[in-house]
């Protein structure tokens, strides 16, 4: 099987994975380490927004992001999808909300289905890095306003400000342009009204010396 029909047969991430070693130290080996991802994937299904240590949020990102992609591809009649949702989701009434609410909501989302920031640490405190993960389209305010489209922000009344001398300039050179366009229009329509009175005159003279 060629590298096309692997890629058919498995849906593609939309979030980015580098291959690195993880280190992740748990009392009860991989099986807790394991159950602690199913633990993180259901809370973020469930709430749709959870703070947590940075390692385990991207790690529960990749695992959240191929259970909504495969549940979107396949939908809840196909067996393994269930199968998946099942193990992953430690309360079963979240498959209800996985398939009939968060489906319909990313059908037609072009972007990964969750996001992850950075969030401070606490201090004093422990120095592990801290992560919010959160699904797209939650119904919580957003942690990071948009600067962009605040026109109060300093460096948009700036923009502003250079955009108006830009276009004032721009207003005058067009300007400038036009009357000098009709400055040389009227000087033409004079010269050429000068030559058609003198090649009027001109014979009338001729005539007179015969």
């Amino acid at each position: 099987m060629n590298q096309a029909d692997v890629s058919k047969l498995v849906s593609k991430l939309r979030i980015k994975l580098y291959p690195r070693a993880r280190k992740f130290k748990n009392a009860d080996g991989p099986e807790g380490r394991l159950k602690k991802l199913r633990k993180t994937v259901t809370a973020l299904v469930k709430h749709e927004r959870i703070e947590l240590n940075y390692p385990r949020a991207d790690e529960a990102r990749a695992y959240t992001e191929r259970l909504i992609s495969e549940a979107i591809r396949h939908g809840d009649c196909h067996k393994t999808t269930m199968e998946l949702a099942d193990f992953w989701l430690e309360e079963k009434q979240l498959v209800h909300k996985l398939f009939k609410v968060l489906v319909p909501r990313y059908q037609t989302c072009n972007v990964s289905y969750t996001r992850m920031y950075k969030a401070p640490r606490p201090y004093p405190g422990d120095y592990d890095k801290k992560a919010v993960l959160e699904l797209r389209g939650h119904p919580y305010p957003a942690l990071v306003t948009d600067m962009h489209n605040n026109r109060n922000l300093i460096h948009n009344v700036l923009l502003d400000e250079a955009k108006k001398e830009y276009r004032a300039a721009k207003y005058i050179e067009f300007a400038a342009k036009i009357t000098s366009a009709e400055q040389i229009a009227v000087k033409e329509d004079q010269t050429t009204s000068n030559v058609s009175e003198s090649s009027l005159v001109t014979p009338k003279s001729e005539q007179s010396t015969t």
